[in-house]
């Protein structure tokens, strides 16, 4: 029987690309015939990198580079130790966000909907499932810091000044795994007050010095930048995750991707219809010209604060804490509630000087329609919108509910993974002319068909995009994460629903 080395290179070559990463990194210590058959052979690294990760969707890929990224990553994520690890967050924040940058989607049915898969989604769960990963890089943002009791809360210092790099980067890794952690410590599954993330999440989504005009009222940095804040972004998710826990909506079929599956969809184009292609659209169709995919039904849930609560959490106290002092936790019930939104793209201009200029803006109309039949009204509203990049590259949605012609409230929101992402849009609502007393709170959307309607279609004809889709919600008392005080239905009928 010939050796390896005795065989012609292109069969070494084809041998090769199918070893694990891992082990790329020892062929060559093995002899010089396999050193000069590995080094600089970047032919080699593209067919390993291949063979074991998704098929780069856009960009350039340093094949090299990216499978030593993955193999440290795999390393030291195996660290036993949390402490061990902690300080490689810039890396692993990095490497995270390289994955998903060149993830792409290979559909695979299941049931009736159609959930994004993906190798690189596939390894970075696995990683995560591993609970000293998520307490090492996913729960070290500021709230979670606050909720552990990591710092002294007199330290003046520590509560001063934008923002901490670190904590922006491990709150954007759990936005990106999408599956809200609810606990402090993820390992400890009591829900007892110091270990529940809602109070403290809580008290950052509904504490109005959240929202200026500098920030747009939305989840951006609070310097005109409309740089992601994403602190505010992992809140945000908290909250609906905690909410949405309790009344058992994370089981529907529809709310898979967004509730329950880590790096569902937290990439560019994952989004992928559960029905047959349409029809091809012309080249002077709005829809072609839209890069978004906006055309469609998505699934919207907002909560919130009864408006005694929330005004008396903002402005109920005679000493208020100075401005760079967070307001104490809170833990009281919120209300949910789930919306459809049909909409559909209405033109499409070039981008404005403060906008990214890679994309296009496109405006949108269509209607929303709440899913608790005959409960509130306020759910039940015109829609009109924006979608546009911001600066930085990221995806920015604006929307406005009208009522009788007048609109109403207002949203500002962000896409999490990207044009076209399956995660959905998360973001804030709001009185549309900023009102300074309120009231504001959470939101999210996200799509769930792509099937293009007359624009005149009625209610019954959205409520049809349901068929098969999922199932109705109910309270769910032993589901996790249900530690949030009472009265979640006891709300002031005028509360709105953006």
């Amino acid at each position: 029987m010939p050796l390896l080395t005795d065989l012609p290179l292109e069969i070494i070559y084809h041998i090769l690309g199918y070893v694990d990463p891992s082990d790329l990194g020892w062929i060559p210590l093995t002899c010089k015939s396999l050193y000069h058959a590995v080094s600089a052979n970047s032919t080699l690294f593209k067919q390993v990198y291949l063979n074991h990760l998704d098929a780069p969707s856009r960009g350039p890929v340093n094949w090299e580079q990216s499978l030593k990224d993955l193999v440290r990553l795999r390393a030291l994520s195996s660290r036993e130790d949390v402490d061990d690890k902690k300080d490689e967050l810039d890396f692993v924040h990095r490497a995270v966000v390289e994955l998903l940058k060149h993830a792409s989607t290979d559909g695979v049915s299941t049931d009736s909907m159609l959930l994004p898969q993906s190798r690189n989604a596939d390894i970075l769960t696995h990683i995560f499932s591993d609970e000293s990963n998520q307490l090492a890089f996913l729960c070290r943002s500021f709230i979670y810091e606050r909720a552990r009791a990591e710092f002294h809360s007199r330290d003046i210092r520590y509560w001063h000044g934008p923002p901490k790099l670190e904590h922006q980067k491990s709150a954007h890794l759990h936005c990106l795994y999408g599956v809200p952690l609810l606990h402090a410590y993820p390992s400890v599954r009591r829900q007892t007050r110091q270990n529940s993330m809602y109070p403290f999440a809580s008290s950052k989504v509904y504490d109005l010095r959240q929202y200026t005009e500098r920030n747009k009222w939305g989840p951006f940095m609070d310097d005109g930048s409309m740089r992601i804040d994403w602190e505010k972004v992992e809140a945000i998710m908290i909250v609906l995750g905690a909410n949405m826990s309790t009344l058992g909506i994370p089981r529907m079929k529809m709310c898979e991707t967004y509730c329950s599956i880590p790096f569902a969809g937290t990439w560019s184009n994952s989004w992928k219809s559960p029905h047959a292609p349409s029809p091809p659209r012309g080249l002077d169709s709005l829809e072609y010209l839209d890069p978004y995919g906006i055309t469609g039904v998505w699934l919207r849930v907002v909560c919130f604060l009864d408006y005694t609560d929330f005004f008396a959490y903002n402005f109920g106290a005679e000493a208020q804490p100075p401005p760079h002092v967070p307001r104490s936790s809170i833990n009281v019930g919120q209300a949910t509630r789930l919306i459809l939104m049909q909409i559909f793209v209405t033109s499409v201009e070039n981008p404005g000087p403060e906008d990214g200029q890679d994309l296009p803006v496109v405006h949108f109309k269509g209607i929303s329609r709440s899913l608790d039949q005959g409960f509130d009204e306020n759910a039940d509203s015109d829609l009109r919108g924006t979608v546009r990049l911001t600066p930085e590259g990221e995806v920015r949605w604006t929307t406005f509910s009208i009522f009788g012609g007048v609109e109403r409230w207002r949203s500002e929101s962000i896409q999490v993974g990207g044009v076209g992402s399956a995660k959905g849009v998360l973001g804030h609502w709001f009185d549309k002319d900023f009102d300074p007393r309120g009231p504001a709170g959470p939101t999210a959307f996200w799509k769930i068909s792509d099937k293009n309607r007359p624009h005149n279609a009625g209610v019954s004809s959205v409520f049809a995009e349901l068929n098969g889709l999922g199932g109705d919600y109910e309270s769910d008392p032993d589901a996790e994460g249900d530690d949030r005080g009472g009265g979640g239905d006891e709300v002031d009928p005028s509360t709105p629903v953006s």
